[in-house]
């Protein structure tokens, strides 16, 4: 099964870890089968709940399948899906973070909506990099850091598990500001508050690039 919890070795790899998806985003009706290949091989399944729905964005169309980005290990899986087994709808916005500059950059339809100066992670606990999505969100008044946590599809690429979790990467809120412009995280992404009112309404599935830029 597919899961931020799970490591599927037979995922076949994201070959175009850069490219922008065209804002294509599926969710599983039910639990369906991926397959490594149109008409290919099965290699786990998928089903329609993670943190709430399940929304993938895909990454490339070939006759009645789409291939998309899933949130298990290893970092850079995908696999393949039939269409009709998929409800399908856009998203217009792409979030890019970019680890030289230590910036996020939020668009729509291709438009900058803003840029912001955020922590990374440490050299130690690194932010991965590749293509990624916005897999859930997670609202908790109580959290200390942050009300809102946006979970990514992606893990840490050094730590197994972290606070109890997986290792998952998020975007989420820092009390501290003078955190931001630095690499100091476990590898999730802190962003100032203006941000994360902004990326919260982003719909899940929206890709999510990170780039050593």
């Amino acid at each position: 099964m597919s899961s931020t919890k799970t490591t599927i070795e037979a995922a076949p790899k994201d070959l175009r870890p850069d490219r922008v998806p065209k804002g294509t985003v599926v969710h599983p009706k039910r639990l369906v089968i991926l397959y490594d290949a149109p008409d290919g091989k099965p290699f786990a399944k998928i089903g329609p709940k993670q943190f709430g729905d399940t929304w993938l964005p895909v990454i490339t169309r070939n006759r009645d399948w789409v291939q998309v980005l899933l949130p298990s290990r290893p970092n850079g899986s995908t696999g393949w899906i039939r269409s009709s087994q998929l409800a399908e709808a856009h998203s217009s916005f792409l979030i890019r973070v970019h680890l030289g500059q230590r910036t996020l950059e939020l668009f729509e339809d291709n438009r900058p909506v803003g840029s912001w100066e955020v922590a990374i992670g440490a050299p130690a606990t690194p932010t991965p990099v590749g293509r990624t999505f916005v897999l859930g969100q997670i609202i908790d008044d109580k959290q200390p850091f942050s009300p809102v946590i946006l979970p990514l599809g992606s893990h840490s690429d050094t730590l197994d598990s972290y606070g109890g979790g997986p290792g998952t990467v998020a975007i989420h809120g820092w009390t501290n500001p003078s955190v931001f412009g630095e690499a100091v995280s476990h590898g999730c992404v802190r962003v100032p508050d203006e941000a994360l009112a902004l990326i919260r309404t982003v719909p899940i599935g929206t890709p999510v690039l990170v780039d050593k830029n």
